[in-house]
């Protein structure tokens, strides 16, 4: 991978766009959990995953978006795939009445696994992000995949 958006691209491929699939989940919630990342850039792959004994679906499915987007090395143009409407409604909608209201929701409570979204925040920060969601365990082959690698992470405990 000596030249490609993971490692040290050349200035030409700038333009290319890395489309990401993301994936992570608890079983049971909470409880083990994984998270999995496929990032594709022209004919190059590259996965991703992890696991953390105790956790949530909706952190494992954040770490899953935060880790994707920290691999790359340069600025891109980002499609990250996602079957989390937490992460994709999150990062596209609400999180900038959080971030005006010091990290509180509407109720005015602190939001929940702020750490996460600042994380997902700044990793997304130098990117071109188009969030799309996909439905979960409906065909998808790189969903099916990420989620694949996801489960597999949890019930290892690597990644």
């Amino acid at each position: 991978m000596a030249s490609d958006v993971f490692e040290s691209a050349p200035p030409e491929a700038a333009e290319r766009v890395v489309e990401i699939w993301t994936d992570g989940g608890c079983k049971p919630n909470p409880g083990p959990g994984g998270w999995a990342a496929i990032l594709k850039f022209g004919e190059v792959e590259k996965e991703l995953s992890g696991h953390d004994p105790a956790t949530t679906n909706n952190r494992m499915e954040l770490t899953a978006a935060a880790n994707a987007l920290e691999a790359l090395k340069r600025p891109c143009t980002v499609i990250l795939h996602t079957d989390s409407e937490y992460v994709r409604n999150g990062i596209s909608r609400w999180i900038h009445g959080w971030v005006r209201n010091n990290w509180r929701n509407a109720a005015k409570d602190p939001v929940a696994n702020y750490e996460l979204w600042q994380r997902l925040l700044a990793a997304a920060k130098p990117h071109k992000v188009e969030w799309r969601w996909v439905r979960g365990h409906a065909g998808d082959p790189m969903n099916e995949r990420a989620d694949k690698l996801a489960t597999i992470a949890r019930d290892s405990g690597q990644g």
